[in-house]
């Protein structure tokens, strides 16, 4: 980190709203991280407890289910803040920089699992007699875990780059967490390496990750149309419907903000909710309203069967 630092607060500017609309955007965003947390930690139990749903799928899922759980955690409620005062609206330099590594850490490793998840849908449709063998507990802990480190260190590399330069005048943050390219702009020296560096490491990254996510699709909807019943062809069809969902509105939103050669503020803060708000949202309610399994299981998780079955 740099020395010449002398801002030692910044200031998050918030989503652009009329200053009448607070209490209701407070409220709107509390209802949704609320939910969001309650959803993906009802996720976690009932895949814990259901021993028919510990499967490759489901560990991806509850991988899932955490990190969406503290990518919201990490912005919603600062967010929350700045509708609150002014008081609120304000952030430590120390604070800034756990932040920024924190959605990245987390924001990036979602990126890589999601490619890991679509591989995953691949092999199970297109290989189903093979399946378990190819994703055993060893290789999805090894793809698990990979997805993590890489996440680590891609978040490393853009936090150290980020606040490695000195911020010595502005502090006022245009957006409603820290994110490098609004803090970029309050930078004291030339930032281009670091705009490159957000155009490889982060927007290319994200579109290498979609595109090999549509390629798995696509060979995913070949073999569909090999399989001979209707049944199985729709059942196919339902599970990876639900993750082409999510996805879509995961990547869009990151590759509109960080490959877009421009950028507006009040553009980015409101594209930005779409994957730090709604995704974590949409994680519980495709995987719970569109998947037969575990509506099963939350009905037995209801009942008391499921803790039944699990002794």
């Amino acid at each position: 980190m740099s020395n010449l630092s002398l801002v030692t607060t910044f200031i998050l500017m918030g989503i652009p709203h009329a200053p009448a609309l607070d209490t209701t955007l407070f409220g709107i965003f509390f209802v949704i991280y609320v939910l969001t947390v309650v959803g993906n930690l009802l996720i976690l139990l009932v895949v814990r407890v259901d021993s028919h749903l510990h499967t490759p799928m489901y560990y991806f899922l509850t991988n899932l289910s955490f990190i969406d759980m503290w990518l919201s955690t990490v912005t919603v409620p600062k967010m929350l803040m700045t509708f609150v005062s002014p008081r609120g609206r304000a952030i430590s330099f120390h604070s800034c920089v756990a932040q920024l590594y924190s959605f990245h850490f987390l924001g990036s490793t979602e990126c890589f699992l999601y490619t890991v998840m679509s591989y995953d849908r691949y092999l199970a449709v297109s290989y189903p007699l093979r399946y378990t063998s190819m994703m055993s507990r060893k290789t999805c802990t090894l793809l698990a875990t990979s997805t993590w480190l890489s996440g680590s260190l891609h978040s490393a590399v853009q936090t150290i780059l980020t606040f490695r330069l000195p911020y010595c005048g502005p502090n006022q943050i245009q957006h409603y967490f820290c994110d490098a390219p609004p803090i970029l702009k309050l930078a004291c020296a030339d930032t281009s390496a670091n705009e490159m560096v957000i155009f490889v490491n982060i927007g290319v990254v994200a579109l290498g990750c979609f595109l090999l996510i549509v390629l798995s699709y696509v060979s995913i909807v070949f073999s569909i149309l090999k399989i001979c019943t209707s049944e199985g062809r729709h059942r196919a069809f339902q599970i990876c419907t639900s993750h082409c969902i999510v996805v879509l509105c995961f990547f869009v939103p990151c590759v509109f903000i960080y490959l877009r050669p421009g950028s507006k503020d009040a553009v980015d803060g409101v594209v930005a909710v779409f994957y730090t708000v709604l995704t974590p949202l949409l994680n519980p309610v495709v995987y719970t309203l569109r998947n037969k399994e575990v509506k099963k299981a939350l009905l037995m998780l209801k009942s008391g069967s499921v803790f039944t079955q699990s002794k």
